[in-house]
């Protein structure tokens, strides 16, 4: 028999992996009971190849983790990444005639914003206050029990493409799973990554995984920003393979084995044994050869990240800097390259607040799913607070949620 804790599933299903993550979440805290993950054949740059392919890794992934965890996966939250969703502010203002706000008051501005017309093609999937004004003070986090004529808010909605979010929920249904949410996977993560003074005074979430890299700003509390670059670390691997003439599967272990972000702090003299394709005897080659292609293709990246912080006006406002993640985050110096291109503070994104087997999730190639795990158990916790009502306790929750 399980203890008293809730058992909680998250699912990220991306280009080159899938991760699931079991939790118990408890009042106090969440543990990590469960990893599991597959290769992951049936997506493309973030895109559905083979429904089949996912499936079958879905399946693999979610078996492992649950057999660590000792306990059967019925449901699960699933990350959706960036290249599907598009964001924007939306206003909401509700007349309350001059009484103590309520919830029930919060709740219909919030759907106020909510009911903005959407193409037909986009559902959404977060809808994230930024700030609430009464009357006419701005920069609100929490209205309940303040007095005013009119309540009005900004809520930063998430839309997500229709047919994504129905290929991800078939897939799931056909490896017999239901889904309890479709979640951005940069919110999913900042949950686990993100501290709250980051999230408040302003602070930058950048996942280079795989297939892609992926940007996420969070100020005020709340995300502002999202953005998609399809360029990651097996772009990396593919730069390898053609500039050393070396398979794909060789590309990939040289860059695990020897990569490095800052050529300049690899020795001339130390030499690596480069495979080489056909039937050609392996070569002898600088660790800095394969490292000057290595850089070259994460300032690349890094400089894209930089232009949209820009562009979109966000550089001025991640007053905490920047936090790496994706398991390209892993390569050696990619910290002190990213402060020299973006020029702000940067530090490599670690898990935290969370208890048990933490030690089988704490590669950054795990964050997505982690996150989902402490997602699921917010909205377990919003839910079990909001029946309960009382207005102390929904307070504690409203200062947790932000």
């Amino acid at each position: 028999m399980r203890g008293p804790g809730e058992l909680i599933v998250g699912l990220d299903i991306g280009s080159t992996k899938i991760c699931a993550v079991v939790g118990e979440v408890f009042q106090e805290h969440v543990e990590v009971l469960g990893m599991g993950s597959a290769a992951s054949t049936g997506m493309r740059r973030g895109v559905l190849v083979s429904i089949e392919n996912t499936v079958e890794g879905i399946r693999s992934a979610v078996a492992q983790a649950g057999e660590m965890a000792g306990c059967e996966v019925g449901s699960v939250y699933v990350g959706i990444s960036a290249a599907h969703v598009s964001g924007f502010s939306s206003p909401g203002i509700l007349t309350i005639n001059n009484r103590e706000i309520r919830q029930k008051d919060v709740q219909a501005v919030i759907r106020e914003a909510q009911s903005v017309k959407i193409s037909d093609n986009q559902q959404i999937i977060h809808s994230e206050p930024q700030e609430f004004m009464v009357d006419h003070q701005a920069g609100i986090l929490n209205p309940l029990g303040m007095s005013g004529v009119r309540l009005a808010t900004n809520v930063h909605i998430v839309t997500a493409d229709v047919t994504a979010l129905r290929n991800l929920t078939t897939c799931c249904n056909r490896a017999g799973l239901q889904v309890a949410e479709v979640v951005l996977e940069s919110i999913a993560s900042s949950r686990v990554l993100l501290d709250r003074e980051e999230k408040e005074r302003g602070v930058a979430l950048v996942d280079i995984g795989g297939a892609s890299t992926e940007l996420a700003v969070f100020s005020g509390g709340a995300i502002k920003h999202v953005w998609h670059y399809g360029y990651g670390g097996n772009s990396m691997t593919s730069d390898l393979a053609q500039g050393l003439s070396t398979p794909m599967h060789e590309a990939e272990r040289l860059k695990l084995m020897y990569g490095g972000a800052i050529a300049s702090m690899i020795k001339d003299n130390f030499v690596i044994d480069v495979p080489s394709t056909g039937d050609r005897k392996p070569r002898k080659l600088s660790q800095r050869v394969l490292v000057d292609i290595l850089e070259a293709r994460l300032t690349e990246i890094l400089q894209e990240v930089n232009k949209e912080l820009i562009s979109s006006g966000f550089h001025k406002r991640i007053s905490t800097g920047l936090v790496l993640t994706g398991g390209s985050s892993l390569v050696p110096h990619i910290a002190d390259l990213a402060e020299h291109i973006i020029g702000v503070p940067v530090r490599l994104g670690s898990p935290r607040g969370l208890a048990g087997r933490v030690e089988i999730v704490e590669s950054p190639r795990c964050s997505a799913a982690l996150g989902l795990v402490l997602h699921g158990s917010r909205q377990l916790a919003g839910a079990a607070l909001a029946s309960q009502g009382g207005m102390g306790r929904l307070k504690r929750w409203w200062k947790e949620l932000w």
